[in-house]
């Protein structure tokens, strides 16, 4: 069975579609082309402009790569604000233990 997405997590995947569409139409790419060079059917390349949740994340690869959008991926989760709160909450600080004499 096949778990639904929350509405906020669907446009968040929508808005990343479309900022694919939006970057291939400034490059003037016609989809065929984007779709050919990236080694997918073109209407693969239709799901992934319209944020299907479908579409495997090695194919919005692909497109990013024909874009020359591909470095995109290195700021995702690089700036983990949550985790390093998380991760600095569970450190703990030991106290040295002086020698006795």
């Amino acid at each position: 069975m096949k778990r639904a997405l929350l509405p906020k997590h669907e446009r968040l995947l929508h808005d990343l579609g479309e900022n694919i569409r939006l970057a291939r139409l400034r490059r003037n790419l016609p989809s065929e082309q984007v779709a050919e060079r990236a080694g997918i059917a073109r209407n693969t390349l239709i799901k992934i402009e319209n944020g299907d949740e479908g579409v495997a994340i090695g194919y919005y690869l692909r497109v990013l790569i024909v874009l020359g959008l591909e470095e995109d991926l290195h700021s995702v989760a690089q700036d983990d604000i949550l985790g390093r709160k998380l991760q600095d909450a569970g450190l703990t600080i030991s106290k040295r233990v002086t020698k006795a004499k």
